[in-house]
């Protein structure tokens, strides 16, 4: 018999980019970076490039269902990163799919707001999202755009932020992530992103790196903490990791489309 792969594996449940920038095909990428396994569960085939997004062809909860059943009954997954989940039968069905083979490790993206401040989700979604998949997460990972959505409130100050992290801890996520704290930072010109804890917050900081859009280092950060939690670290050293694997992802980001360039990973 063939010897097993010692590396642990990882399950994307998120998105198709078929440019490789962002989604799925990211997180793979990521997890085999750190040494990992990479597995997936494809919730939507996007249309989309380097210069934007043009559709997408959502699959039904039954077929996202299945195919975490697949992977997850034959191997002991040691970590899940979750992204796009357009609909709310596809978030019960991964809510259901976690529970129902006890999937350790959960890292939820919540992919509800674009940045720009197009909402990509129905309210009813968000509910489910909230309130099936939150209380099964080791850590929620939302931008600034996102984490307004989910506690309906503005974000402009720090204080907005500390509020918008004990929020979404009270609505049962296990930590939270928030980034994009460099908004609040432009005069020091550095990169905090803020984890809250039953115990406190950390801050996990790095400079700021000017230049063009980036895209998919949301995608990027979120499997690559899940990543890091597969291998046992803890998730303050899984964070930091992260972050930085980001930061020189975006230092060393080429491009190779004609719209902004892909976080290199």
């Amino acid at each position: 018999m063939s010897e097993k792969d010692p590396r642990p594996v990882c399950l994307t449940i998120a998105g198709v980019d078929p440019s490789g920038g962002a989604g799925v095909l990211a997180d793979i990428k990521t997890f085999s970076h750190h040494d990992c396994f990479g597995t997936g569960a494809i919730t939507s085939l996007t249309f989309q490039n380097t210069t934007g997004v043009f559709g997408a062809a959502t699959q039904s909860a039954e077929v996202v269902y299945k195919q975490i059943k697949a992977v997850a009954e034959d191997m002991e997954i040691a970590a899940v990163k979750t992204g796009m989940l357009p609909t709310l039968e596809v978030i019960d069905a991964v809510a259901e799919s976690i529970g129902e083979f006890r999937l350790p490790n959960v890292v939820v993206d919540p992919v509800v707001r674009a940045t720009s401040g197009f909402d990509l989700i129905d309210d009813q979604a968000l509910s489910a999202l909230v309130e099936n998949l939150f209380p099964l997460s080791t850590v929620i990972t939302p931008n600034l755009a996102e984490a307004e959505r989910i506690v309906g409130c503005a974000i402009r100050s720090l204080e907005d932020l500390a509020n918008a992290g004990r929020k979404m801890r009270a609505l049962g996520a296990g930590a939270v992530l928030i980034k994009g704290g460099h908004s609040f930072e432009q005069v020091t010109k550095r990169a905090v992103d803020r984890l809250f804890l039953e115990n406190g917050m950390r801050e996990f900081d790095a400079p700021f790196i000017d230049g063009e859009p980036v895209h998919g280092t949301g995608c990027a950060l979120s499997s690559a903490i899940a990543a890091n939690l597969a291998h046992g670290k803890t998730l303050i050293d899984a964070i930091a990791d992260a972050k930085d694997f980001v930061s020189r992802g975006i230092q060393n980001a080429r491009m190779v489309g004609q719209g902004n360039r892909p976080v290199n990973v």
